[in-house]
């Protein structure tokens, strides 16, 4: 034990002396492998991971087949001019197009989520002609300068001004919205209309997109109401707007559909995938419609970047594809997310500060509240918890921002098993308990 604490200790140096901090505490726990569900620390202590790495480690981590498409082209053919295309892109392009609803037919391939959003929202600019991007308020795009102007959850401040055009909606907040019908039900449809007219009112009449997460993850796991989407479809239309569906975190069979915006039947203009189609790797996708692919080319639209394209990325896309469909990957997200979702319920039953449960297949959100009877955020309560459940050997993400409780975001691998789920529940179930009681003491 005290060599691993010894070299602990040189590592935390080396990483204070040389290492850039860029906004986010480092978590004191060091990882040193990955594989499947489990994360593995310096003293080789399991650790259930219950965010697939960041939101992206659909399969797991390390899953074999994907280690072998790696090391294969890796060997072969990993990187080339941006505009020599190759039979792994095509082969993507090709297999993405099967699942994707019409009109959605054409793709091109990227690193990272910030990247994807980047490019769609530049899409919507060239096509339309118009410069007005709508956000939802609790919304996460990315952080670079388009993505980032398009992101109100985080990082806006002291970076100087954002792109001309932003404009923030209020988010379908279902536990928290001051709007309400006369039975304290939520009222979405008049909170929309009235979002409408303070948009209409802002706008000067250059309205060229909404972009949206179906449920929103970073913003607190907010999903979105029962005819929401169509009824925003609607309204995107009556003003010419494109709609920009950025699925990072809930597409590639996350929810228990293949995309999370087909459960409303509706097909947005510009698709945007990450995370999750490269299980961990950098590969992010943007589709659209054969009509905008045109407009934007007449337009002049350019995206150029070092990795566009890149064969070894779209090989890993290729089998992620593969194995999504062959393994049933949306079935299963859904009977684990069911077994998980039931017994977060059982733990809100048993734990009062426990405010709201939400999400859908296996991206669940649980909201922690410091006052019952107000719904008073417990952020610090939250982190008490997640730090307790990192120690008995869970790994649970949780995000604090304004206006809302401490929420933990779990996102499982859809590999991960129905003993691993009970597993985790129970660890979450004893961190609560040893906190409150702790806090009580």
């Amino acid at each position: 034990m005290g060599s691993v604490d010894k070299t602990s200790a040189t590592f935390w140096s080396k990483a204070d002396k040389y290492l850039m901090t860029t906004g986010v505490p480092f978590s004191p726990v060091v990882i040193t492998k990955a594989k499947g569900t489990r994360l593995y620390d310096e003293s080789g202590r399991s650790i259930l991971d219950f965010t697939s790495g960041q939101m992206s480690s659909l399969l797991g981590h390390s899953h074999p087949e994907i280690v072998e498409v790696v090391k294969h082209y890796v060997s072969e053919l990993d990187h080339l001019l941006s505009n020599m295309i190759t039979h792994p892109v095509v082969d993507l392009a090709e297999r993405l197009a099967r699942f994707l609803p019409a009109p959605l037919e054409k793709s091109f391939f990227l690193n990272t989520g910030s990247e994807s959003t980047e490019a769609a929202i530049k899409m919507a600019k060239c096509y339309t002609g118009k410069f007005e991007i709508v956000a939802f308020a609790a919304s996460y795009h990315g952080l670079t300068q388009g993505s980032g102007s398009a992101t109100y959850s985080a990082g806006r401040k002291n970076g100087g001004p954002v792109t001309p055009g932003q404009l923030a909606f209020p988010s379908p907040y279902a536990y928290r919205s001051p709007f309400r019908k006369p039975d304290g039900s939520y009222d979405w449809e008049t909170e929309l209309d009235f979002a409408w007219g303070m948009i209409d009112r802002q706008s000067v009449g250059s309205l060229a997109a909404f972009i949206m997460e179906p449920i929103l993850s970073t913003g607190g796991i907010l999903d979105l109401p029962e005819g929401y989407l169509q009824r925003m479809f609607t309204e995107c239309r009556k003003r010419g707007m494109l709609v920009i569906m950025d699925e990072a975190q809930t597409g590639v069979g996350r929810t228990g559909q293949m995309f999370a915006f087909e459960k409303d039947g509706v097909v947005p203009d510009i698709l945007a995938l990450s995370k999750t189609l490269g299980c961990g790797l950098p590969l992010a996708s943007v589709s659209t419609t054969v009509e905008i692919e045109r407009g934007c080319k007449e337009a002049g639209f350019l995206w150029l970047t070092t990795h566009l394209n890149d064969p070894l990325t779209a090989a890993v896309g290729n089998k992620v594809l593969e194995i999504v469909e062959r393994d049933n990957i949306c079935q299963r997200a859904t009977e684990r997310g069911a077994q998980l979702r039931e017994g977060l319920l059982k733990l809100q039953e048993k734990y009062w500060c426990i405010g709201d449960v939400r999400g859908r297949g296996l991206l669940q959100g649980i909201e922690i509240i410091s006052d019952a009877k107000t719904k008073a955020p417990g952020s610090e309560m939250g982190q008490l918890v997640s730090d307790r459940a990192m120690a008995r050997g869970l790994s649970c993400n949780i995000v604090n921002l304004p206006g809302m409780g401490g929420v933990f975001r779990l996102a499982p691998a859809v590999t991960v098993t129905a003993e691993e789920i009970e597993e985790g529940l129970q660890i979450l179930d004893e961190s609560f308990g040893y906190i409150l009681k702790t806090m009580s003491a």
